[in-house]
């Protein structure tokens, strides 16, 4: 059974449209809507302070409207960023409001990776930030998931290209197996523009560690809210578990 999925997301870059078919191996339809200022300026989000005020009703209605015609079964919001600058409470109300609107299950890269993250036990997760973060991104993603219970070391991967379509796997890869030590259980690629699902299999194998990537918990996330019984292969340990399969949506 093919899954058509809506995904709302404040960022230019792709991400999701793209990854996300790509692990389901084309049985899960991508329709992206943008969601823009209500003023209609197209700046594209930059601070903490630009994602909260694209994270209101008024900026958030007439993207869900803009899904009605396209028939989806899940919305998923995709903006890791948005998560840390509103916080973990307000993400989980963002989604209980978009359920409100869409009468969908609703899904987001926060919420899908603290539930992930909480059902294999992790304590200490290394975030990877890509090089488009900013220290204040970095310092809300720490507080992100420490205020979730989880301790939380974040690296901005610096020596990686600033263009997101020019980031190779081979790249992340070095990077985050010369980076990241024993001292984690996990290890989150935080942004979903930052498409790094490819390496998730080899960095499993490299560090022994849980690793995770937002549009990869967003696609694990969606299927366990609709109850599709989609295999995905060759993604990581996440897909293999028998753990909890109670999602993290609304």
């Amino acid at each position: 059974m093919r899954l058509a999925a809506g995904v709302l997301t404040p960022h230019a870059a792709p991400g999701p449209e793209v990854e996300i078919p790509e692990m389901a191996s084309a049985q899960v339809d991508v329709v992206v809507a943008r969601v823009s200022p209500p003023d209609g300026t197209t700046t594209p989000p930059s601070a903490a302070a630009d994602l909260r005020a694209l994270a209101t009703p008024s900026a958030l209605q007439p993207a869900v409207e803009s899904l009605f015609d396209a028939s989806i079964d899940v919305i998923a919001y995709a903006s890791t960023t948005s998560g840390y600058a509103i916080g973990h409470a307000a993400e989980a109300e963002l989604a209980r409001r978009l359920r409100r609107l869409s009468g969908v299950p609703v899904v987001t890269s926060g919420l899908a990776a603290v539930h992930a993250l909480k059902a294999f036990g992790v304590r200490r997760v290394a975030l990877i930030h890509p090089p488009w973060f900013d220290d204040e991104m970095a310092d809300l993603g720490t507080d992100y998931f420490r205020a979730q219970e989880l301790d939380a070391v974040t690296l901005t991967a610096t020596s990686l290209p600033k263009d997101p379509t020019q980031v190779r796997p081979e790249q992340v890869i070095e990077y985050v197996s010369t980076q990241v030590d024993a001292s984690t259980d996990a290890i989150f690629f935080a942004g979903n523009g930052f498409r790094a699902a490819a390496t998730i299999e080899e960095l499993e194998r490299r560090t022994g560690q849980l690793v995770l990537e937002a549009n990869q918990v967003l696609l694990w996330s969606l299927l366990i809210a609709t109850g599709s019984g989609l295999r995905v292969d060759g993604y990581g340990s996440l897909f293999d578990s028998r753990l909890s399969r109670r999602s993290p949506c609304l």
